[in-house]
């Protein structure tokens, strides 16, 4: 423990800001910040796994609501902060911007690194306790009402010790319950919490991940000795792979460390995950762009070394030299320079220099050796390279026809053409095409009616995709081009709606427009551009009685449950209660108050809180395998609602 203790605890300032701005801390106060919770506390644990400080970390969803998380490290220092002069465990929990995280001397490598982690989840939390065993010692200081601390500290100033444990034994218990007040829900997932756990113990080698759910008695463990070598055959569990085993490298440039673990599949599409310190940096950044750099060069060297370019042929793109591939990039940096609190893109260029440096190198090491593996792949890459040919020519006749694509029998634009106040509501069907038209603002609202479900672009190849009526239309309406030539600044709209019945059609139809959009414009998901719009289920009329006289009223519900509630309250006498089983079901005045007037529409926005999962998913349900998807089916079955 030398060289750990409260001089080092840097404070930068104070905890109201983060009740009143949460979102700028936790990126939401939906379920994706709530549990963001849970992993700032828990990276705080891996730190210290990560320093080879802690070996087991537990996770206890709690009965009552609450979270506890308990690693052995080292525990957070408690003696008395030379500037703050009080215990630095408080000061960790209470003031934002102090931690060990600011230079190198307690963590060479920490994805934590504002500061800011625990003292956030305290200041959202409407109590949290933390236990420190030190020295023999446990100690406790418990928190309300957002970070208020109401342990009364002894004489010299120090918490009180509420137990004694071995000298040997240390580490940090935290237990907080996130405050109603902040948060739309505060009740944790299990299922997102493992799914989280499974991906931390892949990057962590030999850490020990310990989940209890008392609410379920379920009891998991967590823990790889592989690590991202076991990722990837994870990730490829259900797809068919071009060589029998994942290949790894790893090593050091200057400062940084680096992993890479990749396997070439049947699939059309590329998978390539991110992290820096082992946090997910989703959006990639320097880092994904030194692995692209490397795996372009070498795979253009071996493929005119082997012939398998001719003289006169151009190189391989890198997108055919990626397609199928599926790769962890891992790398431990000293100071890495993230985007924001919740860390979407890695920014240093010295990772890609790293990364391109250290992969170039022991890459080319490998395939040396295994030549059968390396023609596998150039293979592979030759047969892309002539479908991207070919899917070239489709695209540019394509693009070449946008701007003759007959848009106005199919989309009705709005006529402002300032982008910012536009938006674009897609409809299934000329019924209800028709209806959202009448109803609509026409100065700001555009309507693209749907003629049939478009192609289920994750089974088909380019030229197919592009030549698909509907994905035209589309493509030119939104004016912002698709793939390599897509350029979200000529977006014309500002958000982009998805609008369908609320039945299975309905359903389907929102996952093929996802689908697509996500595969071929995943920027106007990342930039939070596209929306599902959520028209009511239910128009109940009732009757009320105020004063003697009676009032004749409507509300809209959205879903079973709001009904029985509804039906539940007291002094309201139901008359009726119309059912919509389609857009085409409302008139125009009914369509405008619930679902196309900003004023009081409610609107979901599409986002991306996990890159690894969401291209799982879309494999499973959207590709060609069965059996995954039946699987899939099966587990996820009791979590359905289903409208019978």
């Amino acid at each position: 423990m030398a060289g750990y203790s409260g001089s080092q605890i840097v404070v930068l300032e104070g905890l109201e800001a983060v009740r009143k701005r949460p979102g700028m801390y936790i990126g939401s106060t939906g379920k994706r910040g709530l549990h963001h919770l849970i992993w700032e506390i828990l990276d705080n644990g891996i730190d210290e796994h990560l320093a080879g400080y802690c070996s087991e970390i537990q996770i206890i969803l709690q009965k009552d609501g609450g979270i506890t998380i308990t690693d052995n490290g080292r525990g957070v220092p408690v003696d008395i902060h030379p500037t703050q002069k009080i215990p630095t465990v408080r000061v960790v929990y209470t003031i934002l911007h102090a931690g060990g995280k600011f230079d190198n001397t307690v963590y060479k490598v920490s994805g934590g690194l504002h500061g800011v982690g625990a003292s956030v989840v305290n200041a959202l939390s409407s109590s949290m306790i933390v236990e420190v065993k030190r020295g023999g010692n446990i100690y406790r200081d418990e928190y309300k009402n957002g970070g208020k601390p109401v342990t009364k500290l002894d004489k010299s100033g120090l918490l009180p010790v509420v137990g004694t444990c071995k000298k040997s034994e240390t580490g940090t218990k935290v237990t907080f319950y996130p405050d109603k007040s902040i948060f739309e829900t505060v009740e944790f997932k299990a299922d997102t919490i493992k799914k989280k756990l499974k991906e931390v113990a892949f990057l962590n080698k030999g850490l020990k991940l310990l989940f209890t759910d008392e609410i379920t008695g379920e009891k998991k463990e967590y823990c790889e000795e592989e690590g991202i070598l076991s990722f990837v055959r994870y990730l490829t569990r259900d797809m068919e792979p071009l060589h029998p085993d994942p290949i790894y490298v790893e090593g050091t440039s200057g400062d940084i460390e680096v992993e890479v673990a990749f396997q070439y599949t049947n699939n059309f599409n590329e998978q390539i995950n991110s992290y820096c310190n082992r946090i997910n940096v989703v959006d990639g950044g320097t880092l994904v762009t030194g692995f692209k750099s490397g795996l372009t060069r070498i795979m253009n060297q071996y493929a005119r070394e082997l012939g398998v370019l001719k003289e006169k042929m151009d190189n391989f793109d890198g997108k055919d030299i990626r397609n199928g591939l599926v790769a962890i990039i891992s790398i431990k940096h000293p100071d890495p320079q993230f985007e924001g609190q919740t860390k979407t893109k890695l920014g240093n260029t010295d990772a890609k220099l790293a990364v391109e440096d250290v992969f170039t190198q022991k890459a080319t090491l490998y395939f040396d050796k295994n030549v059968t593996i390396l023609k596998t792949i150039l293979d592979n890459c030759m047969r892309s390279y002539s479908a991207r040919s070919a899917a070239d020519k489709a695209r540019n006749s394509v693009l070449k026809q946008l701007n003759d694509v007959d848009t106005r029998s199919k989309l009705a634009s709005c006529t402002s053409k300032k982008p910012e106040e536009c938006e674009v509501y897609i409809v299934e069907g000329d019924s209800a095409g028709g209806t959202v038209k009448t109803a609509r603002n026409r100065r700001t609202q555009a309507v693209l009616p749907l003629r049939g479900k478009i192609l289920n672009v994750e089974k088909a190849t380019l030229d197919r995709i592009l030549t698909n009526n509907e994905i035209k239309t589309m493509i030119a309406s939104f004016g912002c081009g698709i793939g390599d030539d897509f350029d979200i600044k000529k977006l014309r709209y500002n958000k982009i709606i998805i609008l369908t019945d609320a039945d299975v059609d309905g359903a389907h139809i929102s996952t093929l427009l996802l689908t697509f959009f996500y595969r071929f414009m995943p920027e106007l998901i990342k930039e939070g551009k596209v929306y599902r719009g959520l028209p009511p289920l239910y128009r109940a009329e009732y009757e009320t009685t105020v004063k003697g006289k009676k009032k004749r009223e409507h509300r809209y519900l959205f879903n079973d449950f709001a009904l029985e509630q509804f039906r539940a309250e007291e002094g309201v006498k139901i008359l009726s209660v119309q059912r919509y089983k389609g857009l085409g079901e409302m008139d125009a005045e009914q369509l405008w108050e619930t679902t196309l007037d900003p004023e009081q529409r409610t609107l979901a926005q599409v986002t991306i809180s996990d890159t690894v999962e969401a291209d799982e998913i879309t494999t499973v349900l959207m590709g060609s395998e069965v059996a995954p998807r039946r699987s899939f089916i099966v587990e996820e079955a009791k979590y359905a609602n289903v409208d019978i």
